[in-house]
């Protein structure tokens, strides 16, 4: 197996802390605006969950096979503060919330972000083991591996296991849809980027991990692009008429990981969680 030996911890400490030492290579200024926007491919590693730098992937890809192992890159050109935002919800903008979400929005209690709280008060769903959906799943500093069949398109998510399926085969979404907690996803070629689209949504999880609310209105529209041999960019579009005003937009990219594959990692048994703040 790869050598990936103290990445859990590495991953916590940047998902809590984003420490000064790995955040102070090579960037620039950050896109202006609501979205991340990528001028330049994020480089080297810096360890652990997560990627920084800038630097070219090899030339030659395929952009229509997404498969592999992709793992959070930091985006091109940004603060440490932007990266703080980063890592916590999508955009660097408060998203547009309605009176609706405003309320729900006050009650929660993240232990990220400008709000968080210790992870003993917080009342974050994702805490309690439930699956953290769609798009946070994206926010979690773990890997996640792609497999294309002719079918669909399955990701496998290192954190604790989670699985979506999207299905490629021009099936349309149920019209009987039952709400879930990762949705229902159906996928497609738009040139050479892949659009998902995500709905049927229970308003049980939250859309980040700084505890903006959602309900079950919730379509999110993702599209994957390569924008080098080892770097993959996908921009969100996230909808939900209850609890936005206006749908908003966000970009988040990612490093191919060749040599690594998934490891276990098991919500219920996460005591590391709890024994970081002591």
């Amino acid at each position: 197996m790869q050598a990936r030996s103290g990445i859990f911890s590495l991953a916590l400490s940047i998902a809590l802390a984003l420490p000064c030492a790995a955040l102070a290579q090579d960037r620039g200024t950050a896109a202006s605006g609501n979205s991340y926007a990528q001028t330049k491919t994020p480089g080297p590693q810096v360890g652990g969950g997560v990627s920084s730098g800038l630097g070219p992937g090899p030339a030659n890809f395929d952009a229509h096979d997404l498969s592999g192992v992709w793992n959070m890159s930091f985006p091109p050109n940004a603060s440490q503060a932007d990266l703080e935002i980063y890592v916590s919800q999508f955009g660097k903008d408060e998203p547009p919330m309605t009176p609706w979400s405003k309320e729900r929005f006050d009650k929660t209690k993240p232990a990220f972000g400008k709000r968080g709280v210790l992870v003993a008060q917080t009342n974050d769903p994702a805490f309690q083991c439930f699956p953290p959906g769609v798009p946070r799943i994206y926010l979690h500093p773990f890997p996640m591996q792609i497999v294309v069949t002719p079918k669909e398109l399955i990701m496998l998510f290192e954190y604790d296991h989670i699985v979506r399926h999207i299905y490629t085969d021009g099936r349309q979404h149920p019209k009987d849809l039952s709400p879930s907690y990762m949705g229902d996803s159906i996928g497609r070629w738009d040139g050479d980027t892949f659009v998902i689209d995500t709905a049927g949504f229970n308003d049980k999880t939250w859309l980040d991990r700084a505890g903006h609310p959602h309900s079950d209105q919730l379509h999110v529209t993702e599209r994957l692009h390569r924008t080098a041999a080892d770097r993959l960019q996908i921009d969100f579009t996230i909808e939900d008429p209850v609890a936005y005003i206006k749908p908003f937009t966000s970009s988040m990219f990612l490093r191919l990981r060749p040599d690594w594959s998934l490891m276990e990692q098991v919500c219920e048994d996460n005591a590391a969680l709890l024994g970081f703040e002591k």
